[in-house]
């Protein structure tokens, strides 16, 4: 949910239809505080309305302005959670009677208006069911974005009410110092009193002795002397009582002050109380948008039932239409039948009118009774004359008669072809295979049979059958599997088990045996191939699975379904059993196993893919665990195809370890991506895996070509498999040679005859312009705009200049290892801004000196104008560069495949590319005369050298600019080239077809 929805959002009842109404007043949405929109704008838009939706989007208030408590927000809110009026009428529609099929019960009765009525319901009602589910899908989205949002809001309430309270808390310790320095000046202030008291009574004893003043002198001369010094004394005191009252005063003045500031600190503190109660409500609203999600989403799990039950109605539909059609051609020949019988019949009224006028003629010819012979003549006339009339009307019965049988065969007939019709149509809804599903589906219930046979809960051979009908996509054990949901595990399988019947299956079966797969373990091309190629022979009929090692490292968010299989897988290696663990899951929609050991080297569990010192003991031991699990869950592959050197140990094992053991069914094709890594050891470590060193460590088998003591699994892999494949024709021929087979090109030599090459594909359903997430605008062949606003989007993003917008852009996206032509690429930057380019690159580099080479380049030209280098990798920001770059330049020493030069023709970027490997096979030289005008997709060139690639990117600015229609032409070309995998597939197809035909024929004879 928290990705992409892929299920689809339905109300569905049985016996009413749809009824969508009691939902929407259950789930309350109306009272959210955030203003959601039930309206998503088609995700796939051309430049214009792109354009248009943004100054749309700016327009809307943001989240967080929905924060804040307002009635008039909650009335908006409420009218953008209502559905308009047209989704409201198209639920009602859906509300009225329309005929279904019970799957537990034989249909009574179908006829041509209930036809019409399911037919209308796959129409127009149909598309706008879609709507409100795409609007719930928004919706939840939304949802998820503003409890963000909240969350957000409250840790920044929190962060705030922490730092006021500390501030309370610093002025409350002042107030304490305060209160305390006052209570000292009082007391100092009373004993100044009690001073002042004293002195005024010494001078009231002074005044008293003032009479006797001679005596006094003479008699109490010292006591003067103290007088005055009490005197002095006093002064001194007042001086300081005034100090202590100015003060004082100070200190009240200050103490009132501080006084009122916590008076607003408390009701700081308050408002504070008042953001809690805010929160509070928050969290309640929170608490309640998370049950509105939880109630979305068991509606959605209950989506795929009703989406089988629409895609099955919508074959019986028009199943029925044209039979319906046909029924109606034999009711308008039998009412036309019918219209000749009323004809022949009112032509026969108008005879018999015509007798009876001649009968009264002849009546009144007997009353006058004439006697003439004319008369008798006219009378002789008239007879014959009725008489002619009798034969007709008689005919014409007979013709009203055999009209008349002929109307009530025709309605016979209707009658008995509606009865066979009914009858075809439910075998036809029973045998017919469901493709409507998505393949997730079938790959989960291909998981679910191969965990109950490794388990042991079903036999291999029923196992066998079940797989046969899941593969065949057979509708009624798709119906069993929905049925299944929610019953225990033992009722389920007695339900699956009472579906099984002899079949036969419509394609091969192909294991794939490999060390990546994209997107979840992806290191280079080969996690591509394996995940394309499969995709592709799926598509085509067959049925397809991956086993792969469990890493650390993997993108598990990517893996569908993912659990453990109840059973362990016991191993040999070293000289003992060791126990792995199984584990299953979909891959976009494939079936793939993940092997988990229980090694105590933990060879999958170290942070990497590869790169590790045992890394031939690791991908051996793998090896030999995907066999045993074949062996042990019963499984019979026509092909097992195993990649590159950590899996090439599978040829050599499944010939000499497991046919003896009975897993003998398959014929094993191998592809190498790069011959540049081999898969060299001593020959003693073959031993660990269960394999005989001293009978492979030959010539003719597994022994290394420069190293007679080393044993080569890619050159185990040639000998052993049936089928050898590489990624491209012309990288088939390079191997070939001593330069390009790096040793093994003697072995290929003998080995030739199964040797070819086959050029890669790419998933054309991640990269498409026209529906890329990443891109700021989409577009196409016929909609180039679109690419100038990503150029434009691009410049802004990396701060390039946008001053010339007809200025090329060149952008190169690569592994900066010498391979790649590291050097090519310096130059090329440095000879497009001379021509009056600009250049972006993508990239970084294993090795230390080259990467610190780029990153000097990098920042000599950080605050370029027109150059930019990212030395990482990044995703989104490759598509973005695909997107708006003008060319793209693929100067490789060698090159295996390659899918750079592809997916930029797929995005509208010339390749410019060095004719070697893939990139021979699929870029052809626009000035190449002795190449047909309509393969010519770009520029080439041989030599490796600075000669060469200045040749060719002059060639292509100088077409840029001086002829911008040949240009867009070329760039037209290129976007429309296929690139898919279907070429590829069928190339692997007819591969493994004549690969399985051999195999069979040998074991008949």
């Amino acid at each position: 949910m928290a990705s992409k929805l892929t299920a689809c959002f339905v109300c569905w009842n049985l016996n009413s239809g749809f009824n969508c109404s009691n939902h929407l007043d259950n789930t309350r949405l109306s009272r959210s505080p955030f203003p959601l929109s039930c309206k998503m704008p088609h995700r796939i838009l051309s430049s214009q309305q792109r354009r248009q939706y943004h100054k749309r989007t700016t327009s809307q208030p943001s989240i967080d302005g929905a924060l804040k408590p307002n009635h008039r927000q909650n009335s908006d809110l409420n009218n953008k959670l209502s559905f308009n009026s047209k989704t409201d009428d198209s639920l009602h529609n859906l509300n009225s009677p329309i005929l279904l099929h019970d799957t537990n019960s034989t249909p009574s009765a179908l006829n041509v208006n209930g036809a019409e009525q399911v037919e209308q319901f796959s129409g127009g009602q149909l598309e706008d069911l879609l709507t409100m589910i795409k609007s719930a899908e928004t919706n939840i989205l939304l949802i998820n974005q503003a409890r963000v949002r909240a969350l957000e809001d409250l840790q920044k309430i929190l962060a705030e009410k922490k730092a006021l309270q500390g501030e309370i808390n610093v002025l409350e310790m002042r107030l304490a110092e305060t209160e305390a320095r006052t209570e000292v000046a009082g007391q100092e202030n009373t004993h100044v009193e009690l001073m002042e008291g004293q002195m005024e009574k010494l001078r009231s004893e002074l005044a008293q002795k003032g009479s006797t003043e001679e005596s006094d002198a003479e008699l109490h001369g010292p006591q003067n002397g103290v007088l005055s010094d009490a005197i002095a004394n006093s002064l001194s005191h007042n001086d300081r009582i005034r100090s202590l009252t100015e003060e004082l005063n100070s200190l009240r003045e200050e103490n009132a002050s501080l006084k009122n500031d916590i008076e607003s600190f408390k009701a700081q503190l308050n408002d504070v109380e008042n953001n809690d109660e805010r929160v509070v409500v928050l969290e309640k609203e929170r608490l309640y948008l998370e049950s509105a999600l939880k109630d979305l989403e068991s509606k959605l799990s209950k989506s795929p039932e009703d989406v089988s039950e629409l895609s099955t109605l919508r074959v019986e539909c028009k199943y029925l239409s044209s039979k319906v059609e046909n029924l109606q051609t034999l009711l308008d020949k039998a009412t036309k039948q019918a219209d000749q019988a009323v004809i022949v019949l009112q032509q026969n009224q108008d005879l018999q009118r015509e007798v009876d006028k001649l009968e009264t003629s002849l009546e009144e010819a007997k009353i006058y009774k004439l006697s003439s012979d004319k008369l008798q003549k006219y009378n002789e006339l008239m007879q014959q004359k009725i008489k002619m009339l009798e034969n007709s009307l008689q005919k014409s019965d007979e013709d009203i008669n055999s009209y008349v049988q002929l109307y009530q065969q025709s309605v016979n007939e209707f009658q008995d072809t509606l009865n066979i019709l009914k009858k075809e149509s439910k075998i036809k809804t029973q045998d017919e295979p469901v493709e409507d599903m998505p393949w997730e589906f079938w790959s989960q219930l291909l998981l679910l049979i191969d965990g109950w046979t490794l388990e042991k809960k079903i036999t291999v051979d029923d196992a066998k059958l079940l797989r046969e009908k899941a593969w065949k996509k057979d509708k009624t054990i798709s119906d069993i599997y929905m049925a299944c949901r929610g019953q225990n595990e033992d009722e389920a399988i007695s339900a699956f088990l009472g579906l099984l019947s002899s079949a036969t299956s419509p394609g091969l079966h192909v294991i794939h045996i490999a060390a990546e797969m994209a997107p979840v373990a992806k290191v280079g091309g080969l996690g591509d191939v394996v995940s394309g190629l499969s995709k592709a022979l799926q598509k085509k009929g067959h049925l397809v699975e991956i086993v792969l090692p469990k890493y650390d490292c993997m993108q598990y968010d990517r893996i569908g379904d993912l659990r453990a299989l109840d059973v362990v897988i016991e191993s040999y290696f070293d000289g003992q059993l060791f126990k792995n663990k199984i584990w299953v899951g979909t891959i976009e929609g494939l079936p793939v196993y993940f092997i988990e050991p229980h090694h105590p080297d933990n060879f999958f569990w170290r942070g990497d893919f590869y790169g590790e010192r045992d890394d031939f003991r690791r991908f051996s031991y793998f090896s030999r665990v995907a066999l045993e699990f074949l062996l042990q869950a019963g499984k019979k592959p026509d092909i097992i195809h195993c990649h590159d050197w950590q899996t090439a140990f599978i040829a050599p094992l499944y010939w000499d370890v497991y046919v003896p053991k009975g897993l003998n069914s398959a014929r094993i094709c191998f592809t190498c991506h790069n011959f540049e890594y081999q898969g060299t050891a001593a020959a003693s470590e073959l031993e660990s895996c269960g394999l005989d060193s001293q009978h492979l460590n030959r010539p003719d088998r597994m022994q290394d070509n420069s190293a007679h003591g080393r044993v080569n699994s890619v050159k185990g892999g040639v000998v052993y498999s049936n089928i050898v494949t590489t990624v491209s024709p012309t990288y088939g021929q390079e191997v070939r040679t001593a330069e390009g087979g790096k040793g093994l090109h003697s072995t290929l030599s003998t080995h030739s005859k199964k040797f070819i090459g086959v050029l890669n594909g790419i998933d054309t359903d991640i990269w498409n312009p026209a529906t890329d997430p990443f891109l700021e605008v989409q577009y196409n062949a016929n909609d180039l705009q679109g690419k100038s606003e990503n150029k434009e989007a691009l410049r802004k993003n990396l701060g390039l200049s946008s001053t010339d917008v007809k200025r090329p852009l060149v952008g190169c996206i690569t592994r900066l290892v010498p391979q790649k032509g590291v050097h090519l690429i310096r130059h090329a930057i440095y000879l497009t801004l001379e021509l009056g380019g600009q250049f972006v690159l993508l990239g970084s580099s294993p090795v230390p000196h080259i990467q610190r080479e780029f990153e000097g380049i990098a920042n000599h030209f950080k605050n370029h104008d027109h150059i930019r280098l990212i030395l990482k990798y990044d995703e989104s920001l490759s598509h973005t560069i695909y997107a708006a770059s003008d060319m793209f330049i693929i100067p490789s020493i060698f090159e295996p495949c390659g899918l750079t030069q592809m997916i930029s023709m797929r995005y509208g970027a010339v390749p410019i590319a060095r004719k070697t490997g893939g990139l021979n096979d699929s870029v052809f030289d626009v000035d190449d005369d002795t190449i047909p005008s309509q393969f010519r997709n770009g520029f080439t060139f041989l030599n490796a050298d600075e000669k060469g690639i200045n040749g060719a990117l002059v060639r292509a600015i100088n077409l840029f600019r001086n002829d911008p229609k040949s240009w867009k032409q070329l760039v037209q070309k290129d976007m429309n080239i296929d690139f898919s995998w279907d070429s590829s597939a069928a190339q692997y197809e007819e591969l493994y077809l004549k690969s399985v035909t051999r195999g069979r024929a040998t074991k008949r004879a």
